[in-house]
């Protein structure tokens, strides 16, 4: 196989996490942000940086047409998916050595299941407007591959957390809750995990829909109070979920209720580094580094 080129259209969280898991030094990675400041991150993470404002520039499209592996991790918005706009007609007739599209989307698109365990084959019923856009971005990228020949594989990612972005980070810095719902449960996925996931099937040249997932969906208190024994300190108070002061986003969360099967994804060849949270939060604190990187929320990917 000729050596792989892999560009990543948003190359934030998880698009790093993607360059700094290459499985061989020959690959050669770029990648966008919006902004300039952020080109030494992308650097330190192996990948070569570009701006990306929305608009295809002639320096993008020169890279774009080496390009053997598409990653797309930019959310859609209300004028539809900033890539389709603006690389389309790239991506048809101008990306000769193209073999593989990958879109990261989120397991937000089922919506709520009322708790029953969902696989790839359940049927979508988004909730969130977030949500609902990102299914219809999904359609377009596989209509795209459809029409290109190419196999275009949609990973739907759980909630992602990793080094800078997780609950030993929350408590430190005082915004860790524990809320109680009865029977609501969340899955979740490590970043590097999302990296071995759209590496295993880039590598195949596999496509399809697959479930980036852990294999335990659990209450969200249990994963607080989990990290809290692991640092030994007290865990916040248990809070009702019904009078907890929440935004709107976080609690359009706790209105989508199921369990993911991520059968495919492990059916395509891939195990996880980390099956489930406890497995993770171990090697974290054991590691240290928890506390670098991104912070941000480690809620769900909208």
């Amino acid at each position: 196989m000729s050596a792989i080129r892999m560009f990543i259209f948003g190359a934030g969280y998880s698009g790093k996490a993607v360059g700094r898991a290459k499985p061989d030094a020959s690959i050669r990675i770029a990648g966008t942000t919006r902004s300039p400041e952020k080109f030494e991150a992308l650097r330190q993470a192996g990948i070569e940086p570009f701006v990306f404002d929305g608009s295809l520039t002639d320096e993008l499209a020169g890279e774009l047409a080496a390009t053997t592996h598409l990653l797309i991790s930019i959310a859609p918005d209300e004028a539809g998916d900033p890539v389709l706009n603006a690389a389309r007609e790239k991506i048809l007739h101008g990306m000769p050595k193209l073999q593989w599209i990958g879109y990261l989307s989120t397991v937000g698109v089922y919506g709520d299941h009322g708790g029953a365990w969902v696989n790839e084959t359940a049927e979508c019923r988004p909730v969130s407007r977030r949500s609902v856009m990102r299914l219809k971005a999904e359609q377009e990228w596989l209509a795209l591959g459809a029409e290109t020949g190419l196999p275009v594989a949609v990973m739907r990612l759980a909630g992602i957390y990793g080094p800078g972005r997780n609950a030993f980070m929350n408590l430190t810095n005082g915004t860790a809750k524990r809320l109680i719902k009865p029977d609501q449960v969340f899955n979740r996925i490590h970043g590097e995990d999302i990296a071995g996931a759209v590496w295993a099937l880039a590598q195949q040249d596999k496509g399809g829909i697959f479930n980036v997932t852990d294999d335990e969906p659990a209450p969200p208190q249990d994963v607080v109070t989990y990290a809290a024994r692991l640092m030994g300190v007290t865990p916040p108070p248990e809070i009702p979920f019904e009078t907890a002061q929440l935004s709107p986003m976080a609690r359009s969360f706790y209105g989508e209720n199921k369990r993911i099967s991520n059968a495919a994804i492990k059916a395509a060849g891939y195990r996880f580094r980390y099956p489930d949270y406890r497995a993770a939060f171990d090697a974290m604190w054991e590691a240290g580094g928890w506390n670098e990187g991104e912070a941000r929320s480690p809620m769900k990917r909208g």
